[in-house]
C-alpha cells in the first residue's frame, strides 16, 4: 500500500482521532489492551529482512489469531469505531496513536508521535513476539531482531506497569503492579521487592534481574525510592516505606521515575517506528527536554530527597524527647 499524504489535512485527523482516543479509552478503561495493541503490531520488525513492524497488518485475521495475539481483536475494535471517523489515517497511524494516547492518559511520559506509516496486510509468520514462559537469551534475540537495545528491552517491560494477564489469553493471571491502570516505575519497585501475593511475575520479568545488564536499568529505574529507604536509620526498611508513604503519599510516583520515563518515551518510540522513516513533511516533533531541563529536574529529585530525610530526622526526634 502507497505511504499516506501527510498534508495539513491529514494532521488535522490526527489531532481528532487524538481526542477520541482519550476519550474512548478514558470510557473504556483500555488502556492497557490498546498499548498492548501498539506493541504487538510494531514488535514483528525484522532488522535483517525489513519485514513486519507498525504497518496495521494485525487487523488481518491471520495475525490476531495468532497466540500471542489473543485478546486483541477487542482493542482492534475500539480502534475500528475512530478509524471510520477518520478514514483518511492509516490503521499503523492509528494504532501507534492509540499506544501514544494509552501511556499519557495513564499518567505516563509524552511520548513523541510522528505521523506518515503506511498500511499492509502482508502478516509475518507466528513467533516474532516475546514468549512470557522464557528468559534472557530469548529477549535478547527477540528485541536485538528489531534492532532494539539492552535499556530498550527494560525500559519497555516497565509498560507492564499497565494491565493484567488473563489465564484465557496467555495461561497467566494477575497484574503486575497494585494500581494497573497507573503508568509509573512500580513494575520495577515490586520487581526488586520479589514475590508479593496477588501480583505477577513472569519469567521474562525476572529474568530482568538474573541479567546483570537488564538489572542494572531495573535498579536505576526504582532506585530513588529504594535509596532512599535504605539510607534511613533507625527504623527497618518496612517501617521506614511506610513512614514515607503516610507522611508523604505523593512522593513515590512524583519525584522517583524521571530516569524510567525518559528512557521508555525514548524507546516507545523507536519500536513505534521500527521500519518507519519519518519523512520532512510529517509534521512538527515534540522537542525533547533540554539539558537545562533535565537539569532543573535532577535539583528537584535531590531537594525532594533532603525534605523527606530532614522531615524523618524531625519524627525521630520528637518520638526520642
Amino acid at each position: 500500500m502507497a505511504l499516506p499524504v501527510v498534508d495539513t489535512d491529514y494532521l488535522k485527523e490526527i489531532d481528532k482521532a487524538r481526542r477520541d482516543l482519550r476519550a474512548l479509552i478514558a470510557s473504556k478503561n483500555c488502556a492497557p489492551i490498546m498499548l498492548r495493541l501498539a506493541w504487538h503490531d510494531a514488535g514483528t520488525y525484522d532488522v535483517h529482512t525489513k519485514t513486519g513492524g507498525p504497518n496495521g497488518s494485525i487487523r488481518t485475521e491471520e495475525e490476531y489469531s495468532h497466540g500471542s495475539n489473543n485478546g486483541l481483536k477487542i482493542a482492534i475494535d475500539f480502534c475500528e469505531e475512530v478509524k471510520s471517523k477518520y478514514p483518511k489515517i492509516t490503521y499503523a497511524d492509528l494504532y501507534q496513536l492509540a499506544g501514544v494516547v494509552a501511556v499519557e492518559i495513564t499518567g505516563g511520559p509524552t511520548i513523541d508521535f510522528v505521523p506518515g506509516r503506511k498500511d499492509s496486510m502482508i502478516s509475518p509468520k507466528e513467533g516474532r513476539l516475546p514468549d512470557a514462559k522464557k528468559g534472557v537469551s530469548h529477549l535478547r534475540d527477540i528485541f536485538y531482531r528489531m534492532g532494539l537495545s539492552g535499556k530498550d528491552i527494560v525500559a519497555l517491560s516497565g509498560g507492564h506497569t499497565l494491565g493484567r494477564a488473563h489465564p484465557e489469553r496467555s495461561g497467566f493471571d494477575g497484574p503486575w503492579t497494585k494500581n494497573p491502570l497507573k503508568f509509573d516505575n512500580s513494575y520495577f519497585v515490586e520487581l526488586l521487592q520479589g514475590e508479593s501475593e496477588g501480583l505477577l511475575k513472569l519469567p521474562t520479568d525476572k529474568a530482568l534481574l538474573d541479567d546483570p545488564e537488564f538489572r542494572g536499568y531495573v535498579e536505576l529505574y526504582a532506585k530513588a525510592v529504594l535509596t532512599i529507604l535504605f539510607h534511613l536509620p533507625s527504623l527497618d526498611i518496612h517501617s521506614s516505606y511506610n513512614y514515607l508513604l503516610s507522611s508523604f503519599p505523593t512522593l513515590r510516583f512524583s519525584q522517583d521515575e524521571d530516569a524510567f520515563f525518559r528512557d521508555y518515551a525514548i524507546s516507545h518510540k523507536k519500536l513505534s517506528e521500527l521500519g518507519f522513516t519519518p519523512s520532512s513533511s510529517s509534521g512538527s516533533k515534540v522537542i525533547a527536554k533540554d539539558s537545562t531541563v533535565l537539569a532543573q529536574s535532577a535539583v528537584g529529585v535531590v531537594v525532594a530527597a533532603a525534605v523527606v530525610i530532614m522531615s524523618y530526622f524531625y519524627e525521630v526526634r520528637k518520638r526520642m524527647k
